[in-house]
Order: structure tokens, then sequence, then C-alpha cells
């Protein structure tokens, strides 16, 4: 099986384009995310370094911080859930087209 026949087939195309389209929207999206924690840093510190009530020790800039972390870890779940499903099945359905 020669890889042009492969390259050129519509359901890898398809997968290819998936896969690219999935993980540069990911990858947007965190990169967005994150730069925005950094400029908010960078611009309006106090905005980060309040206390997240009266008294606390605790601030915003730390509790964001913790949630950017989650948000990266749902972005992760996000990319496996879709590759076991959808990515997988279409390489499946490729296997069985050209194999």
């Amino acid at each position: 099986m020669n890889t042009e026949h492969i390259a050129t087939h519509p359901t890898f195309r398809r997968l290819a384009f998936e896969r690219r389209c999935l993980g540069f929207t990911l990858a947007l999206t965190m990169a967005t995310a994150y730069f925005a924690y950094i400029s908010t840093i960078a611009f309006a510190p106090a905005a980060l370094g309040t206390p997240i009530a009266h008294g606390s020790i605790l601030t915003w800039g730390v509790v964001v911080g913790v949630a950017l972390l989650g948000f990266g870890f749902l972005l992760t779940a996000t990319y496996v859930l879709v590759a076991n499903t959808r990515l997988d099945a279409l390489s499946r359905q490729l296997q069985e087209d050209v194999g």
C-alpha cells in the first residue's frame, strides 16, 4: 500500500483535518486563558493580589492560578474523550477502507 493512496483517501483527510482543528482549538483556548492570567498579573496585579475574604491570606491570584491548572486538565480530558471516540472511529474506518 503506497502512502500517497492513504494521504489522498477522504477518511484520512477528514481524520487529519479534525485532529488538527481539535488540537489548534484546544491549544488556542489554553494559550488565551494563560495569556489573560499573565496579562492581569502584569497590568492589574492588585486584582489578583486581593484576598478572597476579609482577613484571609489566600488571594485571588492563587485561586485563579489553580483554576487555570484545572482548566488545563479539563482541556486534556476533552482531547482524550474526542480522540477516543471520534478520532479512533475514523482511524478504524480508514484501516478497514485501505486494509
